[in-house]
């Protein structure tokens, strides 16, 4: 016998390498998650999903068509909540082939859209757009920039503080 003290909140219940997972809902494959690590805490209060050598996402239409795709460096899946907390090179393509770059992103299943506070840099076509605060449906078709700014990007992110916001539709 061997006395061994297991601490749920820095050991995960299951550990995997090189995970390709297929998601569904009701059946129908939305989603093709691509990792190199796949921790689960479940053992914790707040449940969750570690990819701490990032991922790559596919979100597929129901044609299997590639709506999306997503990467980052690190990113979290509170399965509870159904929130995912993207960091480290956010980079989304919407299927129009618009980009949007970010250091976080914070995915809500729930609500079906995604959202950040950070910087962010979108491009449709020859048009960039950068910014403060971000917030998009899930489909990425209709994003909003809280606090837009052209030219040189601000030494901090409270300097960045224009009175508007810019709204796109991609419909």
């Amino acid at each position: 016998m061997i006395n061994l003290v297991y601490n749920p909140e820095t050991v995960p219940s299951m550990n995997t390498d090189s995970s390709v997972t297929l998601i569904s809902d009701s059946g129908i494959t939305k989603y093709k998650l691509i990792a190199k690590n796949w921790k689960i805490f479940d053992k914790v209060a707040e449940p969750y999903w570690l990819y701490p050598d990032g991922i790559y996402l596919e979100q597929f239409d129901s044609s299997f068509a590639i709506e999306a795709t997503v990467k980052a460096d690190t990113a979290w899946n509170f399965t509870t909540k159904k929130l995912w907390l993207l960091k480290g090179n956010v980079y989304i393509q919407n299927r129009l082939g618009d980009e949007f770059r970010t250091p976080e992103l914070y995915w809500n299943q729930n609500e079906g859209r995604f959202y950040s506070d950070k910087y962010i840099e979108v491009k449709k076509g020859l048009t960039e757009t950068k910014g403060y605060g971000f917030e998009t449906n899930q489909a990425l078709t209709e994003y909003k920039i809280f606090h837009p700014f052209e030219g040189k990007v601000p030494f901090s992110e409270g300097t960045a503080q224009p009175d508007s916001s810019l709204t796109v539709s991609t419909k």
